[in-house]
């Protein structure tokens, strides 16, 4: 059995005065010499074998002299929370793991403990004279009530403790991972020490407790006042109570502590109004306080003669690394400020850049970490900490904060700083807390009905879409024992919310499988839940559809694969019908009811019923091959064709025609689905904006550096000019047809008269647009066959668009027939180029008879990506195949589409950059308008911006 060794280091804390108060507990105050008479005989009960000891942490005088205790006599001290029916689990967890040998906590309460009037005659007696005044315990029921034990587990230890270490402290509360930090007893007294002396301490300085014992910074307010001879008052009450404030008053206390959070209900509770003529100083660590609040304090501490200091630190470096000179606090709110003395910081960031990760080197930084206790025995690992934050050192010295490591997400491809997320929603009034999983941004709101404004504000500001962003309602923000916000029970919040949902949807497919119904069972509340999941829409309702909760092209995949587990073979129509439509197509689409039971019911196991194989093997074979949706898949396929077919890779000609339909097919489900006249207009010119900029700006951009493009090719307009022949300047046609049209509906559209018609009449609507675009094409041609430039004008091709339009309105047999025989009659002999023509026959017919197909599940994400990234593609490969094309068409092809990918990213990236940065800039304004009454919560934006042309 390990002894204690020679070389072992001892602690003492306890430096003040033996007369002088150190501890103020129990209704009175005890001396240093009290408190190290209590020590010593504590010191005995420890014994002097070394053994690790738990300690349940209350501001109350026993855990404080036990932890002393323990020091002095070399034994390692694990803090818990002494809330045991908040900690119980974290509890059970670290005595499963650790093992400590001795277990010091309270062992009962007087019965008086339950009953507040017996400790405070004021509760049973309002007339009572206040016994706070002369006794502050006498207000405290916590105060005395509790016995206290030690619980020795074995007599000796089965650990090989360091001799350096002194403390293992949680760096997570009650509620994270069980990962210790282990600290030495240099680490404990340096960093007391430090405190006192940038905060001079001294024998008339007395705290008062606000923070837990078992959280670092707590415990830093006792070190750091015993160490210089100061004093403590132990109290469990909160700041927000009444008592709390009267004990302060009459112990004399100087100071107190808070985390963001206490200065929050400090302001709640009209702290600025009391009158505190003892008080010296207020400190603020464990969290970035918001700067405003941090200057409403220190102007508050000016005026009120008190010091408000704020301070930086990590349980890693024992409690505290830099604090903001008071005389510095309303200047230059929002930095952290110097290191501690004896500390030092670094700032490693790439080079030519002042961002990087804040690295602090000092004597108080940590030993490392312990998981098993086997780590017990291991001497220091850490010279210096990485703190995982990101800073950067300003011109008058002060080192700022600029965001977390662990605090960045990368959703969609954008790289979000979670902190500065919850920073520009506030901005505009949006109250949240943010946390990222599965590349969703998750944000959570303390009520439904804010749910679809913080998401439209995070959708304008971030550039992400719906079904990438979640909002989810809480009753309040969950934090630490400690205070601090408690993301992790955020995201566990979320996955328990996804489960919940995902578990109505195949609980009631399973229960229609086993009752042989199949997906008669199916309700819309099972179909919400998705939609509620997957658009992040918590308020869709039984009458909401696809389009009207802003689902687009993306969504679009997602949704209908989940759906189709759920319902079987899906109705064209989908995207418009709603969700109670949807929900009785299971039950009046008898022949699908085999397939979709089996697909539903391939997420539940299903025992002892004969269907269950069949269905279950149904489903696996879906699960091998997943469907995808053909617009999807003829966008991919058609740009691969556009750029293979110039790149000489091959020669099969029609990709751009055909994407085309494509487009008009999208055109009509999403931007013309069923939703108010006012959303189809706004959704068609911010359609047509999303075209045009990135046009325009590429456009642009080679023309003035390396020349061959005219303004008018930049600005879409070359239509319009007219032209003899094909040249560069018609590269672009394609965009050109997109965009004019798109503008022309939106101008039809506005007309109340025709969004009625259409909407009465869809097919007929289409069948008439078609038939007016062919008589175009007549016209400008002089007969069906067109020249080399005809069939790239807007007035020759947007007879393609009106065709996909028209597929798209196609719901029965006899429209899907008179589609395709309009097909095989309108594209035959424009080309005059039979196997071009059959490209784009081929393809619409596809798309007229199959909504979707089998893919294999290895190419989903490159169908993806080429399909959304096509517009792209299409506007950049005129720069990158001419290089390679006679040499290495393959290679003229792949890079074509790589750097059409590419540059989707980075633009993608830029615009949501610069929405956050609008939005920022905004924020102010735009807040104090909504409080006002004169903003009311910004709508939703259009469905999907050209699907068909943008990819």
């Amino acid at each position: 059995m390990p002894t204690r060794s020679p070389e072992t280091t001892h602690l003492q804390l306890l430096r003040g005065r033996p007369d002088d108060v150190a501890l103020v507990a129990d209704g009175r105050g005890h001396s240093y010499g009290e408190v190290r008479d209590r020590v010593d005989a504590r010191r005995a009960e420890l014994g002097t074998t070394r053994r690790l000891v738990m300690i349940e942490g209350a501001n109350a005088i026993e855990p404080v002299v036990t932890y002393l205790a323990a020091l002095e006599g070399g034994h390692p001290v694990l803090f818990v929370d002494g809330d045991a029916a908040r900690s119980a689990e974290h509890r059970r967890v670290l005595i499963e793991r650790f093992d400590p040998d001795v277990v010091a906590a309270s062992g009962g309460a007087d019965p008086a403990a339950s009953d507040p009037a017996a400790s405070d005659p004021a509760a049973s007696d309002p007339a009572a004279s206040d016994p706070a005044a002369s006794d502050p315990a006498a207000s405290d029921p916590a105060a005395s009530v509790t016995t206290w034990r030690l619980d020795e587990r074995r007599a000796g230890t089965r650990h090989d403790l360091h001799p350096a270490l002194a403390m293992l402290a949680s760096t997570s509360g009650s509620t994270g991972s069980p990962k210790l930090v282990r600290l030495s007893h240099e680490n404990i007294l340096s960093n007391a020490v430090a405190i006192g002396d940038y905060l001079n301490l001294g024998v008339g300085d007395r705290a008062i407790t606000t923070l837990p014992l078992h959280y670092c910074y707590g415990l830093s307010v006792i070190n750091s006042h015993l160490v210089t001879g100061g004093s403590v008052v132990l109290t469990e009450r909160s700041v927000v109570d009444d008592g709390f404030w009267r004990e302060f008053a009459a112990s004399g206390a100087t100071s107190f502590a808070g985390v963001p959070y206490t200065f929050e209900l400090l302001e709640a509770t009209g702290f600025a109004d009391r009158h505190l003529p003892d008080l010296r100083y207020i400190t603020q660590a464990g969290g970035r306080l918001d700067p405003e609040r941090a200057r409403r304090f220190a102007r508050l501490g000016r005026e009120r003669h008190f010091d408000f200091i704020i301070m930086y630190g990590q349980t890693e470096a024992t409690a505290r690394m830099a604090y903001l000179p008071p005389r510095l606090a309303e200047a230059s709110a929002g930095a952290i400020g110097i290191p501690i003395p004896g500390g030092r910081f670094t700032i490693d960031a790439p080079a030519g850049e002042d961002v990087g990760e804040l690295v602090y080197e000092g004597p108080n930084v940590m030993l490392g970490y312990a998981e098993h206790p086997a780590d017990f025995a291991r001497g220091r690992e850490v010279d210096e900490l990485r703190t995982g934050d990101l800073a950067r050192r300003r011109d008058d010295g002060l080192y700022e904060i600029v965001g977390r490591s662990n605090r960045f997400a990368k959703i969609f491809g954008l790289r979000l700083d979670l902190d500065r997320v919850e920073r520009l929603l506030a901005d505009e009034g949006h109250e949240v807390r943010a946390v990222s999983s599965d590349e969703r941004l998750l944000l959570f709101v303390l009520a439904e009905r804010l749910a679809a404004g913080a998401r439209d504000r995070a959708m304008a500001l971030f550039g992400l879409p719906a079904h990438a962003i979640r909002v989810h309602a809480v009753a309040e923000f969950p934090r630490t024992s400690s205070g601090k916000p408690d993301t992790a029970a955020l995201r566990r919040h979320a996955e328990l919310l996804d489960q919940a949902a995902l578990s109505t949807a195949t609980d009631a497919a399973a229960e229609a499988s086993r009752n042989g119904t199949g997906p008669t069972s199916m309700t819309p509340d099972t179909i919400r839940a998705l939609y509620a999941e997957l658009l992040g829409r918590p308020d869709a309702a039984p009458d909401s559809s696809f389009a009207g909760l802003g689902g687009d092209s993306l969504s679009y995949v997602e949704v209908s694969l989940r759906l189709e587990e759920l319902l079987g073979e899906l109705p064209r129509k989908w995207p418009s019908m709603s969700i109670r439509e949807l929900a009785g197509t299971a039950t009046s689409d008898a022949p699908t009811a085999g397939t979709a039971a089996g697909t539903a019911t391939s997420e539940t196991p299903t025992t002892g019923t004969a269907p269950a194989a069949p269905a279950a093997s149904a489903a696996r074979r879906r699960r091998r091959m997943p469907r995808l949706e053909t617009p999807a898949v003829l966008r991919a396929l058609a740009i691969v064709l556009i750029v293979g077919t110039h790149a000489n890779l091959f020669g099969v000609q029609g990709g751009a025609h055909l994407l085309l339909a494509v487009a008009g097919y999208n055109l009509a489900r999403f931007q013309l689905a069923d939703v108010t006249g006012r959303r189809r207009v706004s959704g068609l010119l911010k359609s047509t904006a999303q075209v045009v900029v990135p046009a325009a700006l590429w456009i642009g951009a080679v023309g003035l550096i390396a020349g061959g493009y005219a303004p008018t090719t930049a600005l879409l307009v070359n239509n319009f000019l007219g032209a003899e022949s094909w040249s560069t300047q018609w590269q672009f046609w394609f965009l050109e047809a997109v965009v004019w049209s798109m503008a022309a509906l939106a101008a039809v559209f506005a007309v109340p008269l025709v969004d009625r018609v259409e909407r009465r009449h869809p097919f007929a609507f289409a069948l008439g647009v078609l038939g007016v675009a062919l008589a175009a094409r007549v016209l400008l041609a002089g007969g069906i066959e067109t020249d080399a430039t005809e069939r790239y004008m807007t007035v020759g091709v947007v007879w393609c668009i009106a065709l996909g339009w028209l597929v798209a309105r196609s719901s029965t047999p006899v429209q899907r027939l008179t589609a395709s025989a309009l097909t095989l009659i309108t594209v035959p002999g424009f080309f005059g180029d039979p196997g071009r023509e059959a490209v784009v026959v081929v393809g619409v017919l596809v798309l007229l008879w199959l909504p979707a197909v089998p893919v294999p599940r290895l190419l989903l994400p490159v169908i993806g990506l080429l399909a959304g990234a096509s517009m792209f593609i299409y506007l950049t490969h005129w720069q990158v195949y001419p290089h390679l094309e006679n040499e290495v068409p393959w290679l003229a092809t792949l890079l074509s589409l790589v750097v059409g990918v590419l540059v989707w990213k980075g633009y993608s990236f830029v615009v949501a950059r610069g929405g956050a940065l609008v939005g920022r800039r905004r924020g102010g304004a735009l807040l104090a308008r909504r409080r006002a009454g004169r903003v009311s919560r910004p709508g939703r934006s259009g469905a999907d911006a050209a699907v068909g042309a943008r990819s």
